[in-house]
């Protein structure tokens, strides 16, 4: 804020030079003083709206780029990246990495950080006509603000220098007195914590689901000392622990449990004021999951969402890039990713029974002999977790009250050779000779743009609202930063590694029991490591979580590895085709194929060195005093 008046103070002054004697001794009207901005709530509350804005995240609704290319979620994308729809990468060059670049997730938001700073002192200097109540409030959100930054930061980089207060260049030709070295990783988690402890109780918006709250204070917390403490345990039980000297990357085991007790202690205080539940507000499982992303009224879930508003024009254009193809309002974009088989087996069977698809085949002779014939294109994800509806458009469901239509071909029975042929269109909404559907309007297709490539679209936030895929139109649906579902996993991980397994179980059940689940369907034999991996990886799919989960417990090098016979590394389709066999009891049944999706080339490979990210070479170079990260 400094830096802008003092912009416009040279601006006005520049603009009376030559004027006539004594014009400068004016008090221009247009110049914004010090006291001007941090004594007015509307000023200061616009900077806090700029602020929250700035907020980063690797993968959002509104972010223009469709990146999840390493969430182990989706193949992405599957459109067609044009340079009139202005996209940032071609679908060729993301689905075929040989491996993810060290500075793909590299966060440097120091500019964020000194303008923060800025308005912390600003108010402490210069709010006098505030009363005490609302500056330690405004204060408190500037340093919520300032330490969601920064666990943004020491996420992907590890150990940074910890500034809180702006950095006065003394034009003496020498500024190595502003270089900072970088701080403990370990220090950064503890800034985070002790901030986040000093301001919950100053921070009001008590009923606000936009601004920071207690709540969102404590769910910050619970997060980021979740993240702490795994680090500190998974990283020594690495085989090659990943540090550097000093710990500036990598946390001391033996202060795992210390962070997993503060992080279910957050997670405790949220649960127990008894503020917020899960959604549940439609009797059927699979819209009411749905619904706890694009449902905004009486949404007790969320805590705090990044919220937007058409009428001011601030909107995101997310149903524009992913909508089906199918049903989209707009003839020049959709389906912007294609969500995966991979994710779509993690969802388990409500009895409990692993996800994996019954009676598939591999798109060979040979692979016919496993296939289950089934009435309806549904039929195969029968008494499936509920969440996987609520996630992904598959075959034979609707959206907007409209049928996708997803088939990828027909398989012909050939009597002579004793087998089906299979027949896949060119070209959407084909019919067979039979005059019934030989490929749908939805695909998938396995080279076409902007059609599934997978056989799945998503449906996981979604606008529902008609138009809102349309050009101009864009969406309102709010990106939830923090909700009660994620608090829970939360405390449920937490309190499973520190040996509190019944309250664990209390926790992820009730997750679990809002997806269809009976009521304690795990129990202490049942609830493993492996069982809470997943749990997060289906309750929490494209909400930015999934690559830092396999970080933190350093399980992403082992996923995916880059090898093409490992199959956590690749991405597979899912193709429904309709059986042609007149006379057979078969005829106009459906089968299913699985294969690795088309369109995806290279197994992804997450290298050692992609743990923490590379530091920005101009950083480097300004400050001798900051060393490089692990394997770079």
């Amino acid at each position: 804020m400094k830096n802008i008046i003092k912009s416009f103070t040279l601006f006005f002054l520049l603009l009376f030079v030559g004027c006539e004697e004594g014009i400068l001794e004016l008090q221009p009207k247009t110049i914004i003083t010090e006291d001007q901005v941090w004594n007015d709530e509307a000023m200061i509350l616009s900077l806090i709206a700029d602020y929250y804005n700035r907020l980063p995240a690797h993968s959002q609704i509104d972010q223009g780029e469709i990146n999840f290319a390493a969430y182990d979620e989706a193949l992405t994308p599957g459109a067609e990246y044009s340079a009139q729809a202005a996209r940032p990468f071609a679908d060729e060059t993301v689905n075929n990495l040989i491996n993810y670049n060290y500075n793909r997730w590299t966060l440097w938001n120091y500019d964020l950080i000194r303008d923060i700073n800025l308005a912390i002192e600003g108010i402490d200097k210069y709010a006098t006509k505030l009363s005490p109540k609302v500056k330690l409030q405004f204060k408190s959100e500037f340093r919520f603000l300032r330490a969601y930054n920064y666990f943004e930061i020491v996420k992907r980089m590890g150990g940074v220098p910890i500034v809180t207060e702006q950095l006065i260049y003394d034009f003496r030709g020498d500024p190595s007195y502003l270089a900072s070295p970088r701080n403990k990783e370990e220090e950064v988690y503890d800034f985070i914590a002790n901030e986040l402890d000093a301001i919950k109780e100053h921070i009001g918006n008590e009923t606000s689901q936009s601004r920071a709250n207690k709540y969102a204070v404590l769910a910050l917390k619970c997060r980021a000392m979740l993240y702490a403490g795994s680090i500190a345990k998974y990283n020594n039980l690495s085989t090659v622990p990943i540090s550097l000297p000093g710990n500036i990357v990598g946390i001391p085991a033996s202060r795992a449990n210390a962070y997993y007790q503060e992080a279910l202690d957050a997670a405790r205080e949220i649960i127990l004021s008894g503020n917020y539940q899960l959604y549940n507000n439609n009797p059927n499982l699979g819209e009411n999951f749905f619904e706890t992303f694009v449902k905004m009224q009486n949404n007790r879930e969320v805590i705090l969402a990044k919220q937007f508003n058409s009428a001011k024009g601030i909107k995101h254009d997310w149903p524009y890039e992913v909508i089906p193809i199918t049903i989209r309002e707009d003839n020049l974009c959709s389906s912007g990713l294609s969500p995966n088989l991979n994710l779509v087996e993690s969802y388990e069977y409500l009895d409990g029974s692993p996800g994996v698809l019954k009676g598939v085949g591999d798109g060979t002779v040979a692979g016919q002999a496993n296939w289950i014939f089934y009435t309806n294109l549904e039929d195969i994800f029968e008494n499936k977790d509920a969440r996987l509806y609520g996630t992904i458009i598959y075959p034979g469901t609707t959206f907007k009250e409209q049928d996708i239509e997803i088939q990828a071909g027909v398989y012909v029975w050939n009597q002579i050779n004793n087998q089906y042929d299979r027949i896949e269109s060119q070209s959407l909404g084909t019919l067979y000779t039979d005059g019934k559907i030989l490929t749908g309007r939805g695909g998938p297709m396995r080279n076409m743009q902007q059609v599934t490539n997978s056989g799945f679209y998503l449906r996981k936030y979604v606008d529902p609202t008609p138009m809102t895929s349309a050009r101009g139109v864009g969406s309102e649906v709010w990106w939830i930063r923090f909700r009660y579902g994620e608090v829970l996993l939360n405390a449920a991980e937490a309190a499973f590694e520190l040996g509190f397994i019944e309250e664990a179980l209390g926790y992820v059940n009730e997750v679990r029991e809002r997806a269809g689940f009976p009521p304690n369907s795990l129990d202490a034999n049942t609830l493993t490591f492996e069982r809470l991996v997943n749990e997060r990886k289906v309750e929490l799919a494209f909400e930015d979580h999934r690559v830092w989960d396999l970080a933190r417990w350093r399980l992403a090098h082992i996923l995916w590895d880059g090898q093409p016979d490992t199959k956590s590394a690749n991405i597979y389709a899912l193709y429904p085709y309709r059986i042609v066999h007149p006379g057979s009891p078969n005829d106009g049944k459906y089968v299913f194929d699985k294969f690795i999706a088309p369109k995806f080339k290279a197994p992804r490979f997450y290298r050692m060195g992609n743990y923490y990210s590379e530091i920005p070479q101009n950083v480097l170079d300004a400050n001798p005093l900051i060393i490089k990260n692990p394997f770079h």
